[in-house]
């Protein structure tokens, strides 16, 4: 789907109430789930993916089945809040520093005033306190849920707990709060077009270059396995 069909299919999925945990889907989490049987099985079940990274959007086309358009998870979750002025959602921020959070609620709160922001923690918790935050968001019972932490521990986090958080809309949203909050800033739309946004950003955070090891490894599997790709993997 496009960008718009996205947001229209999660308008309805906040209509009916279904929980719906949005992956933005990226190299690095690609190669994380042929790496790891748990973190594909979260991919594999996971009720929408939607190809946030350039090089995912690359891969499309070089095998053949072109996305309609990138649908960046920064993007899509803007245009959500949007149209949720419309209908007065409510949103849950987690993840990041208290700090961090709090800030970027308060940015938020200005750019959508109509939004109703029922809550806003931080993602440095443990295991132990898993049931503690979830049924802080359930009190709050909001419509969309927008999660930034780790790797490791954000998408596997939202898929292990999604039916008992019972949030309409569930998605990880990786370093987009300390964008909000202006600790960093997003990468020019020069960079954008040229789908150079991971470099951009490892300008900002050198510390992050092991990680971008990962986008050569992405590319050069894609080429040389190439009529493979399309083929659905059974579920580990």
């Amino acid at each position: 789907m496009d960008m718009q069909e996205t947001v229209n299919y999660l308008s309805d999925v906040i209509h009916l109430r279904v929980p719906t945990q949005v992956i933005t889907g990226n190299p690095i989490m690609v190669m994380a789930g042929l790496e790891d049987p748990d973190y594909y099985r979260v991919m594999e079940e996971a009720e929408l993916i939607v190809p946030d990274g350039a090089g995912v959007v690359w891969a499309s086309g070089y095998v053949g089945q072109p996305v309609k358009e990138r649908v960046a998870g920064f993007d899509l979750m803007h245009r959500l809040l949007e149209t949720g002025e419309k209908h007065r959602w409510s949103v849950f921020l987690l993840g990041t520093t208290q700090e961090t959070i709090e800030e970027s609620a308060e940015r938020l709160k200005q750019l959508y005033p109509l939004i109703r922001f029922v809550g806003a923690r931080n993602g440095f918790f443990g295991p132990g306190e898993d049931a503690e935050v979830i049924e802080e968001i359930r009190r709050a019972n909001p419509d969309m849920l927008f999660v930034a932490r780790a790797l490791n521990n954000q998408e596997p986090w939202i898929g292990r707990y999604k039916h008992e958080l019972g949030v309409p809309v569930m998605m990880g949203v990786g370093g987009s709060f300390d964008i909000i909050a202006g600790k960093l800033k997003r990468a020019p739309v020069l960079f954008q077009k040229l789908r150079l946004e991971w470099f951009y950003r490892l300008l900002q955070q050198p510390s992050r270059y092991k990680r971008m090891l990962v986008l050569p490894k992405f590319m050069l599997k894609v080429v040389r396995e190439k009529e493979n790709v399309t083929k659905r993997r059974p579920t580990p």
